[in-house]
């Protein structure tokens, strides 16, 4: 059975905090809430976790992943970002955005786009996120909480407890956090692209 926290939404306790960053760092898999919706997650290079969230999500090694960073020098070390990219990530984040970049290095190929050296990053805009993210000191490796057939994340807690209570390793309880997607822009392309309409503003990329 998965262990179950309740962690403030606007100020997390810090030991609740650092129990989740140490299920992680264990190759577990957490369910944790984002400012979109609730999402799954584990820690870059898990390989055993990562292949836990396939099968809960019923996926294939095709299937997007995002990394999930606190802060745009994090961003740095696993994406490849020109100047115009860096001002447009800079005055969108922190945010309900993904971005579609260019990888360095330092992301595993299994994480990539099967066709080109590509991957999601965001960087939330809540207090769970950024001290969990401060704690494990390196990005989550993060996909939507939705299960296979279903049209929207799952979001009441009662559900989640029901679905996930065997298949995670952690779930933490941080209230309502909606389950509209985020907005996901291609920054491969000049200028970017809106690949999905979620809860960030698309005005900036409208004509």
């Amino acid at each position: 059975m998965a262990d179950y926290i309740q962690i403030h939404p606007k100020n997390p306790q810090p030991r609740f905090i650092a129990r989740a960053a140490d299920v992680l760092r264990e190759g577990g898999v957490i369910v944790y809430p984002t400012d979109s919706s609730y999402a799954l997650g584990c820690r870059i290079g898990e390989k055993s976790a990562l292949d836990r969230i396939r099968m809960i999500r019923r996926v294939d090694d095709k299937h997007h992943f995002t990394l999930v960073c606190r802060d745009l020098s994090e961003i740095a070390t696993y994406a490849r970002v020109d100047n115009a990219a860096y001002r447009l990530l800079k005055s969108l984040t922190p945010g309900p955005y993904t971005f579609i970049v260019q990888a360095t290095k330092q992301v595993p190929r299994r994480l990539l786009h099967p066709k080109r050296r590509a991957i999601g990053i965001r960087v939330p805009d809540t207090p769970i996120v950024r001290d969990l993210l401060a704690e494990l000191n390196q990005p989550i490796l993060s996909t939507t909480l939705i299960l296979p057939g279903d049209e929207h994340p799952l979001e009441d807690m009662y559900e989640i407890r029901d679905h996930m209570d065997h298949c995670a390793d952690l779930i933490i309880d941080g209230g309502s956090c909606g389950i509209l997607p985020t907005t996901v822009l291609d920054m491969t392309t000049d200028p970017p692209v809106v690949l999905r309409h979620g809860r960030g503003d698309t005005t900036l990329f409208e004509t």
